[in-house]
């Protein structure tokens, strides 16, 4: 059995529109408590750590890792807290694992918000430099450890944008990282990186549930791919939230908790 009983912090009403959060590579359930402090006001929140992070498990076999399998181990969250359908909502790795859900277990899925979300690379040559790339990671986690790789990954310039935020944000999203295992990174890498399935924009026409698509108006290449991703499906929102970058749940929390309860409100039951 591939599906993995995954950690999952609870808040909010329990008779409320219940919404599933899934956060991005090196997250936790912790890298939303920002969102989720507003969120919770009027949603049913369940935030779950992902295959190797947080409090989950990080398993040696990499299929448990795979998007089409985790999308399973989502499923068998929803099933033991009692809920049929839900939001959901993913950041990142978290958004390309919110799409796979949405695609496998359609049913279950009242609406989606992706932000900074890529549908996931189109052409093998580019499957093959990613997977280089993440191999490489990988590798420097297990010969290095937590805190040499979190260092560099600090570095891209992905996260340029986030040099304005208060010292005390950065810090804690670094405590947050460093709270994972070298390990269960590395195995993300293996059976979650972005290498590790085709791109699903050609079948995103199937998603009949409303789509609420962010990304930060300093990321140009995740701007690019919500625009892509919303001319191929059939009830999509695009929002480019100005002055931001990658993690706008992490520079802007404020305004993207507005955003994803608006959207929320709107969701047939």
């Amino acid at each position: 059995m591939t599906a993995l009983d995954l950690h999952v912090d609870r808040s909010g009403r329990h008779d409320a529109p219940p919404v599933v959060l899934l956060h991005g590579f090196t997250g936790s359930t912790r890298s939303w408590d920002a969102v989720r402090e507003h969120l919770s006001l009027t949603c049913r929140v369940l935030a779950i750590d992902l295959p190797g992070h947080g409090q989950s498990p990080s398993p040696a076999d990499i299929e448990p890792y795979r998007l089409r399998n985790v999308a399973d181990s989502i499923a068998l969250a929803l099933d033991r807290a009692g809920i049929s359908r839900a939001a959901v909502m993913g950041y990142s790795m978290g958004g390309r694992t919110a799409l796979r859900f949405a695609l496998t277990h359609p049913e279950r899925c009242r609406g989606l918000v992706l932000e900074s979300t890529s549908p996931g690379l189109a052409s093998d040559a580019e499957r093959a430099q990613r997977r280089a790339e993440d191999e490489a990671r990988a590798q420097l986690l297990e010969r290095e450890g937590i805190d040499a790789f979190v260092r560099g990954w600090e570095q891209l310039p992905l996260w340029q944008s986030q040099s304005r935020l208060d010292p005390a944000v950065i810090a804690r999203q670094r405590e947050l990282r460093l709270a994972n295992s070298a390990l269960g990174l590395a195995r993300s890498l293996r059976g979650a990186g972005v290498a590790e399935a085709t791109s699903v924009l050609e079948v995103l026409g199937s998603l009949a549930m409303p789509v609420l698509l962010l990304a930060g108006a300093l990321d140009p290449a995740y701007v690019a791919h919500a625009k892509a991703m919303a001319a191929r499906l059939p009830r999509a929102t695009v929002h480019i939230q100005p002055d931001a970058g990658h993690a706008l749940h992490l520079e802007r929390p404020l305004a993207i908790a507005s955003l994803v309860k608006q959207f929320v409100a709107t969701l047939s039951l």
